[in-house]
């Protein structure tokens, strides 16, 4: 897989998983449980992880940042757009380029 993009929606038991290519095209669309999240991403390359700040997005930060991947966490404000939702990984993997 060639991965350019990461979404990743966190929730308490699921997480969301959106990935697209350099030109947009979406690449793989997950649901992991908590516990494969890791496992996942030390599969990958590294690549440019975006993720909607909240209480656990700083721990998932610096797990996925120590396997290499660059992480941008986004203020919820930021998928507030006309036409965007960031309440799931679809709609923060754009916000993260």
């Amino acid at each position: 897989m060639n991965i350019a993009t990461i979404g990743l929606d966190l929730a308490k038991h699921w997480f969301q998983v959106h990935g697209v290519d350099a030109h947009g095209q979406v690449v793989v669309r997950r649901k992991l449980r908590r516990s494969e999240v890791l496992a996942f991403f030390q599969s990958l390359a590294p690549c440019l992880v975006g993720m909607e700040a909240c209480a656990t997005a700083h721990h998932w930060a610096r797990e996925l940042a120590a396997l290499g991947h660059t992480v941008k966490l986004m203020p919820p404000a930021y998928g507030e757009c006309p036409g965007v939702c960031c309440k799931s990984a679809v709609g923060v993997a754009p916000l993260s380029r």
